[in-house]
């Protein structure tokens, strides 16, 4: 497994503009798809982006397309989550994630981070 650690996470204005750092180490990071997942409190961890092993290719949660960009540094062991216009319901604690396909379930990823908090006020 992959080791991952968080960072970035805060208090952001709604508008404003926010970027997550995930950085792994352990194992060759760019053979693993990564992903990005969150959690607000009282529901569920929920996807919302992810990308493939070389960058080639991203996927987003419908809530989050066109706001949201999900990038990779193979030679830096980084993935990031750069959040543009982000709004209160994007509060949550943000989760990165490593597994061999860039799924939207968790089940599809084996080692994640411990979670960075973003919080959004209006």
């Amino acid at each position: 497994q992959v080791q991952l650690v968080e960072s970035g996470g805060g208090l952001v204005q709604a508008g404003d503009s926010l970027t997550l750092s995930c950085a792994a180490s352990g194992r060759p990071f760019s053979r693993y798809a990564m992903g990005w997942f969150r959690q607000a409190p009282g529901k569920e961890r929920e996807f919302v982006a992810a990308v493939t092993w070389n960058g080639g290719n991203t996927y987003y949660a419908d809530s989050v397309k066109g706001r949201f960009t999900i990038s990779r540094d193979n030679a830096k062991n980084t993935v990031y989550l750069h959040m543009t216009s982000p709004k209160p319901e994007d509060t949550a604690v943000y989760y990165c994630a490593a597994g061999d396909y860039a799924g939207t379930v968790e089940s599809g990823y084996n080692s994640w981070g411990q979670g960075t908090q973003v919080t959004v006020s209006s």
